[in-house]
């Protein structure tokens, strides 16, 4: 009996099960540790060592000092301090108007999408990920070539008779319109499916009843996707509040934003306790909004699919669907205009004399490739790295979440979701930045940072594979007897190979693009591309900067389009 109970102790800390404690030790030491490390920072208005306090007994009595201090007053002093509140304010109400006006933009397009037979559809709905292969600073910047004092859009606006400048590019404004021009395909798509859920048959009654086109679309269509426009505005509410890429490049000094305080407090002044407190509002923010946008879609859904044979709900007239496409092509047109410019950039001698450059020249590129060769080397390790670290882990904790329903792992690995970049980047620089486990300004502590900030979309595509993954599988080779580690190795593993594609493709062209992390976090000798662009930028050295812009979109440009080629291979 007692030998049975031995054997059963032993099997659940052999192979998966030490596994499985490995990776919640891999969360606790590098995503909650870090989160309660700044949390406490913001209460004590001191930095924290609490890895240090876990094994020398001087730091723990240190620590322990520091926490009989506890207190509030950071907190008090956000509300009475008006740069802080003025920043949390300004954030919100961005993150408000942008949300706003992608859902408005968003509409016609949608509709057009799902419920019409549009001209250039597939066209368009390929042109349509042209703003999700951009990072948001370089966004800015291409809007700056435009609309920038000698962009080459006032100047043919100046040309055409009118004075000065469209709009001041480096304003509230501004922002909004980078952020609702490059942001809009993350709620496209949803609200895309939420008019196809739709019952066709309840505006074909509306109609049959006679009302009015445009009355059964606001009275019926639109009430029936509204969960799902409700859901997508949340979710880009989540993402303007908590973008740092577009702020950093075109907030003006008079214009206080979150993200950017937090990032000048811990870069600029060392201000652990403003930055702390700084970092506890985004994550508190970002997580209300993104438990709102969940709350929408489990708790408000309105079923309409009966499983009875309905129409296809198209709307044929040819008026409305040229018109939907000419909106479309306006639409899209903006951040096409927006790479173009990017790239006229990267080949001018100069330019801003004129709408266009006085000259071209590939010597940008050539000097790139000389003198940047390591930048763009150093992204790619970094990126393999957190893509390696991040199958690994995605592919064991989507089959302890769906095979043996491990709560815990599915709550750790959701966290990364509504942690703002600059937020996890300034936890991890405060918890690592001292002995035991001093990695802050290591490629180590980057790539970990890169692996958690990204990990979701890799287990969010493993654990669709897994689910479909008939259970009598495993069975049949441990019934042959394989142990439970060696059939995940070589027989899960190898049919879960699909979402691993996917999800691997995706962490790695997120890791490309990733711009508060590197900007935060990286060190000179493991400087990445994006970091590179940032400081090309701030040096002035923009036809340089634009060179290396338009690398990077090619390269996420065609590891997308290899990832859909793959995928597409493994499952036909």
């Amino acid at each position: 009996m007692r030998a049975g109970k031995v054997r059963e102790k032993i099997g659940k800390w052999s192979g998966l099960g030490i596994l499985k404690l490995l990776i919640l030790l891999f969360f606790m030491i590098f995503l909650i540790l870090p989160l309660v490390s700044i949390l406490l920072v913001s209460f004590v208005g001191e930095p924290i060592n609490l890895p240090g306090s876990l094994v020398d007994p001087q730091i723990r009595a240190a620590t322990l000092e520091k926490l009989s201090n506890f207190s509030l007053t950071g907190y008090r002093d956000l509300w009475q301090d008006s740069r802080y509140l003025s920043a949390l304010m300004n954030s919100l109400k961005l993150a408000a108007g942008v949300s706003l006006c992608v859902t408005l933009l968003c509409l016609p397009m949608a509709y057009a999408f799902a419920r019409t037979d549009m001209p250039f559809k597939k066209t368009f709905a390929a042109l349509a990920t042209v703003p999700l292969v951009m990072p948001t600073f370089i966004s800015s910047y291409a809007f700056m070539l435009m609309f920038g004092q000698t962009g080459w859009v006032n100047h043919l606006w100046r040309a055409l008779g009118g004075e000065g400048v469209l709009f001041e590019v480096q304003s509230m404004l501004g922002i909004i319109l980078v952020q609702v021009f490059f942001f809009f395909p993350y709620a496209l798509w949803p609200m895309v499916a939420a008019f196809r859920a739709g019952d066709s048959a309840l505006e074909e009654a509306s109609r049959n009843l006679g009302a009015k086109g445009w009355f059964t679309f606001l009275g019926v269509t639109l009430p029936l996707a509204g969960p799902g426009i409700l859901s997508s505005m949340l979710l880009v509410f989540t993402i303007s509040f908590s973008d740092f890429g577009t702020p950093i490049i075109m907030a003006p000094k008079n214009l206080n934003l979150i993200v950017v305080e937090a990032y000048r407090e811990i870069a600029g002044f060392f201000n652990w306790t403003g930055s702390a407190i700084l970092t506890v509002v985004m994550v508190g923010v970002a997580a209300l909004f993104f438990w709102l946008q969940r709350w929408v879609i489990r708790g408000k859904e309105y079923g309409t699919i009966s499983g009875k044979p309905t129409g296809s709900g198209r709307v044929k007239g040819k008026g409305l669907n040229r018109f939907l496409s000419l909106y479309t092509l306006l639409v899209l047109l903006v951040p096409l205009l927006a790479v173009g410019s990017i790239f006229l950039s990267s080949i001018a001698t100069t330019w801003g004399h004129h709408a266009l450059p006085d000259g071209y020249t590939l010597k940008h590129y050539t000097a790139l490739f000389s003198t940047s060769s390591g930048n763009i080397l150093n992204s790619l390790i970094l990126a393999m790295g957190a893509l390696l670290l991040s199958v690994v882990i995605a592919v064991f904790v989507s089959w302890f979440v769906v095979r043996r329903g491990s709560v815990s792992l599915d709550w750790l690995s959701s966290i990364p979701l509504v942690v703002p970049g600059i937020a996890l980047g300034i936890a991890l620089i405060q918890t690592f930045n001292t002995p035991p486990l001093r990695l802050t300004g290591t490629g180590i502590l980057l790539v970990i940072a890169y692996t958690i900030r990204r990990m979701p979309y890799m287990i969010r595509s493993t654990m669709g594979t897994m689910m479909a993954i008939r259970r009598d599988v495993e069975e049949a080779s441990v019934s042959l007897g394989a142990s439970p580690f060696m059939t995940m190795v070589t027989v899960v593993g190898p049919l879960m190979l699909p979402g691993i594609i996917a999800g691997g493709i995706l962490v790695f062209v997120t890791v490309i693009k990733e711009t508060s992390i590197s900007i935060l976090m990286a060190p000179t000798d493991w400087a990445p591309m994006s970091l590179a662009v940032f400081q090309n930028l701030l040096r002035g050295e923009f036809y340089t900067a634009s060179a290396m812009s338009i690398v990077i979109i090619v390269l996420v440009i065609l590891l997308q389009n290899f990832a859909g080629k793959l995928t597409r291979d493994q499952l036909y």
